[in-house]
């Protein structure tokens, strides 16, 4: 997350995307102010439009002219929830994130429970809709499977990735990149840099105005973007290790391949031009050999993105350090 907006230092933002909500939103900004008025002054609520069809650009006007704290970035089209959540988190200020979706399913009134984790000194809290008021073979079904197999590939066990209701601090959101379906990911694309992350479990209430924007189809987009974080979080920094592995294994069969062909040719004198397994043993060594060539290029381009923009292949906690004249004295003394 590169943030290119001046930050208020507020203590907590509440990131807000927001497609063809119309009926809720006004609610849903009352739930809000309600639950947190009780928590903090400073605070600040980010909607964010996707490119809405709906009276939804009119709501969040009125309610931005009504409160100070708000804050509404308007999309000119529909990017995705991942794209809207990445431009609220830019223009977030609080020292704690927060982001629900604007359907009313998320409870505002969870928010105290994600805070109340947080401060046992967690870097994300995940809400967990244990008790989840959707339909079971569109959405709770695929949600099981892809969040064991989420759980299995990134190493991160969470029951529910998919629920929008999470509590981040800045500082880990400000080195994630976000884009496809990757907002889902964060508490896993954040664990290289070591971090702690809890799940409670939160309130899931039924939807009752509007319809769902996402279907059965979102789940094989998920599975790709899921394929993506695994090569993120495994061999970013280290391609040649699985493009050289998969080369090395192909360059392997090959050899294999042309050895009984060699070995057919010799005992049975079978011919070599009108065997499969001789031109199968040519594709696998080319295929081989391209994907070593292809793991040298991500190492050079690796290189390239790291060391052009100074960017570290590391994460730094804390740096404890004495000053040297402070050093000095004591040894001294």
């Amino acid at each position: 997350m590169n943030s290119v907006y001046k930050k208020d230092n507020k203590e907590l933002s509440i990131v807000i995307p927001v497609f063809n909500e119309e009926k809720n939103l006004l609610e849903l900004y009352r739930q809000l102010v309600n639950v947190l008025d009780k928590i903090t002054s400073s605070y600040e609520i980010i909607f964010v439009d996707d490119g809405s069809k709906d009276s939804s650009p009119v709501v969040l006007k009125k309610i931005y002219q009504k409160d100070s704290k708000v804050k509404v970035i308007y999309f000119r089209r529909n990017f995705g929830q991942t794209s809207a959540m990445a431009a609220g988190f830019n223009i977030a200020g609080g020292k704690i994130i927060i982001s629900l979706d604007a359907d009313l399913q998320n409870d505002p009134a969870d928010i105290p429970k994600l805070l109340s984790k947080m401060r046992e000194g967690f870097d994300i809290v995940s809400g967990w809709r244990k008790n989840r008021k959707d339909k079971f073979f569109t959405k709770r079904l695929p949600s099981f499977f892809a969040n064991r197999l989420i759980s299995k590939i990134t190493g991160v066990c969470l029951h529910d990735y998919g629920c929008t209701l999470k509590a981040y601090r800045r500082d880990i959101l400000e080195n994630i990149h976000l884009y496809g379906e990757a907002h889902r990911f964060i508490p896993a694309l954040a664990s290289w840099m070591g971090i702690k992350v809890a799940e409670i479990p939160v309130n899931h209430r039924e939807r009752l105005n509007g319809k769902s924007n996402y279907g059965l189809m979102r789940t094989f987009r998920v599975i790709l973007d899921l394929i993506n974080v695994k090569f993120l979080l495994s061999y970013k920094t280290r391609p040649i290790q699985i493009f050289g592995g998969i080369g090395l294994f192909s360059v392997f069969l090959s050899f294999i391949l042309g050895a009984i062909v060699i070995f057919l040719k010799i005992v049975q004198s079978f011919d070599i031009s009108g065997n499969p397994l001789f031109l199968l043993a040519c594709i696998f060594f080319l295929v081989g050999v391209q994907f070593i060539v292809l793991g040298l290029l991500g190492e050079i381009t690796i290189r390239i993105y790291h060391e052009s923009q100074g960017k570290p292949t590391y994460i730094i906690k804390e740096v404890l350090e004495k000053d040297e004249q402070e050093e000095t004295k004591n040894f001294g003394a």
